[in-house]
């Protein structure tokens, strides 16, 4: 209420000071005329003004610092694959029971255009991942993840990622599943039903994450092509990728 009132007060004293000026000018050139031609013209440029400042300017510089905001998001989803997510992608593989049927889909080359992410991405959505808890080392996926807890956490106090609602969700989903495992201590002897619901989540986490997976080379590939040559030469979907470069004959 102060606030409101404070605003009301100064709105008015503009007004007041305003119509003072009017009432000198007046007082001294005795011209109506001249007074009511200028005060029309100011206020038919209010509404080009409006249009100018509110809708063109404030977009082109809304535009900007979004684009530099999401560079400093693309940063911290690096750092995310560099740290978490390829590794997870290498684990996830062991858990899918059909991780051979999208692994050629997910060679990416040098040749990959933006059509070709989109495309793939689009595909792997009809395509059955079929996660299950028990096919893999449950314990190891555990022991990473425990070991991870305070970096997806730090990552997650990142106020960018409100701009990045599908990363944000890949993120609370490893989480989520980071917090499942590691209220259970023996991991390798549970429940069927705990099973399953292990399963679940996991399949949720390797869905979005080779989604994001996805993205995140398409971004290196436009914008860093030292870094995508190296996230080829790392591909976890690929058996035969390496980190050392290969002479060509």
């Amino acid at each position: 209420m102060k606030r409101l009132n404070w605003q009301i007060l100064f709105a008015s004293s503009l007004i007041v000071l305003s119509v003072i000026f009017y009432l000198i000018h007046y007082a001294i050139f005795r011209d109506v005329h001249h007074i009511f031609i200028y005060l029309i013209g100011d206020i038919a440029f209010v509404f080009l003004e409006v249009l100018l400042v509110t809708l063109i300017i404030h977009q082109l510089l809304s535009k900007r610092e979004r684009r530099a905001m999401l560079k400093k998001l693309n940063m911290v989803i690096g750092a995310f694959f560099s740290e978490v997510g390829t590794v997870l992608l290498r684990y996830f593989s062991n858990f899918a029971h059909h991780a051979d049927r999208i692994q050629n889909d997910l060679i990416i080359t040098n040749d990959w255009s933006e059509k070709k992410f989109l495309e793939v991405k689009k595909g792997l959505r009809k395509h059955d991942l079929g996660v299950e808890s028990r096919k893999g080392d449950l314990e190891d996926l555990r022991s990473f993840l425990l070991a991870k807890r305070n970096f997806l956490l730090g990552l997650l106090e990142n106020p960018n990622l409100l701009e990045h609602d599908s990363f944000t969700n890949l993120l609370w989903a490893v989480f989520h599943l980071t917090e499942e495992l590691a209220h259970r201590t023996a991991v390798s002897h549970l429940p069927d039903a705990d099973y399953d619901h292990l399963s679940v989540d996991m399949k949720r986490v390797y869905g979005l994450l080779i989604s994001e997976w996805l993205d995140y080379m398409k971004h290196l590939r436009t914008n860093y092509p030292y870094l995508f040559s190296l996230a080829l030469r790392t591909n976890p979907f690929d058996p035969n990728a390496s980190p050392e470069i290969k002479e060509t004959p």
